[in-house]
């Protein structure tokens, strides 16, 4: 969860997660489903379904015990390089470098490493460097005090020199370069995309969704039919719903922002959409009483939203 989310975020669905799967055989036996709800709104899903695909493999490859060797650590799902050391340093107290952002932030100022992240002589570099720093001996506290140093004081922007204890020897410090490392890439404008979702509510104000792919954009997730025109929605509407698409209702759009993109949704409630047999990969969604499915945060809201509303239309009862 750490993985691209502070901890003040993570805090609460952490404890909500080890509540509902306290062992790795709990979580292989869960359905992803339930899995990707109890992680909705942390953001890159593939996190989520690595993990439930890791408890899986120990369960049946390693007998529900998590491995101890790097290799085998390193196998799983979703763990690379510098995770897999972290966890056997951490846990194990095995010696293994890491390389996550805070150490790398830390080893780039202290040595002044040149180069930007993603060349691959400054990755050679950088991984010479966490080898050879990391002790044969506390090498938990060390890894946990690398990150922390990161974390909490040679901060991204506005590094707190005052207070770290490497600052006399740190060489971006003493080249007045902190602010400079590590060297950021260029940044390319931000894409912009546009889709059209159909908000269709039958008479029992259920919601058709739609399960997104394994892979890509929200994978695994329960998204609403999505289309990238105008037209397209409007021919699912009338071809699929057996409904008008002139009726449809434009709500207000939602705007979201990905990693690398931003996306505008423009939404179109049909009302009254006729509640067919769903095939596989489609389910019908109470808004006013919620599956444990895993949503997109924005879909989440916009259902919310259209729950509420859909109560104070009909008196208040559900």
């Amino acid at each position: 969860m750490l993985q691209q989310t502070q901890v003040t975020t993570v805090i609460h669905y952490y404890q909500r997660f080890v509540q509902r799967f306290p062992s790795v055989t709990a979580l292989a036996a869960a359905d992803l489903d339930e899995v990707l709800h109890l992680w909705s709104g942390l953001g890159y899903y593939a996190r989520a379904r690595n993990l439930h695909r890791a408890a899986r493999y120990i369960t049946a490859r390693h007998g529900g015990e998590f491995p101890r060797s790097f290799a085998a650590v390193a196998a799983l799902p979703g763990i690379g390089r510098s995770t897999a050391g972290a966890i056997l340093a951490l846990a194990c107290g095995r010696r293994h470098a890491i390389l996550d952002g805070n150490a790398r932030r830390v080893l780039t100022r202290y040595f002044a490493v040149a180069g930007a992240r993603g060349e691959r002589s400054h990755e050679e570099r950088l991984w010479q460097l966490a080898e050879s720093c990391t002790p044969r001996r506390r090498v938990a506290a060390y890894t946990q005090g690398i990150m922390d140093l990161g974390a909490t004081v040679c901060l991204r922007r506005q590094p707190r020199c005052s207070a770290c204890p490497l600052a006399a020897a740190c060489r971006a410090r003493r080249s007045a370069r902190q602010h400079e490392l590590p060297a950021v890439r260029a940044r390319r404008a931000r894409p912009h995309r546009r889709v059209f979702m159909v908000v269709a509510l039958d008479e029992a104000r259920g919601v058709l969704l739609e399960r997104r792919p394994a892979s890509g954009v929200w994978g695994g997730l329960w998204c609403l039919p999505q289309f990238v025109s105008a037209r397209q929605a409007q021919d699912f509407i009338h071809a699929s719903l057996g409904a008008e698409p002139r009726n449809a209702e434009a709500l207000l759009p939602l705007e979201h922002a990905f990693t690398h993109f931003d996306l505008t949704i423009m939404p179109l409630l049909v009302r009254g959409a006729a509640a067919q047999q769903v095939r596989d990969g489609e389910l019908w969604y109470n808004i006013h009483e919620p599956a444990r499915v895993g949503l997109p945060a924005p879909i989440s809201m916009l259902l919310a939203q259209l729950a509420e509303r859909s109560s104070r239309e009909h008196g208040g009862s559900p």
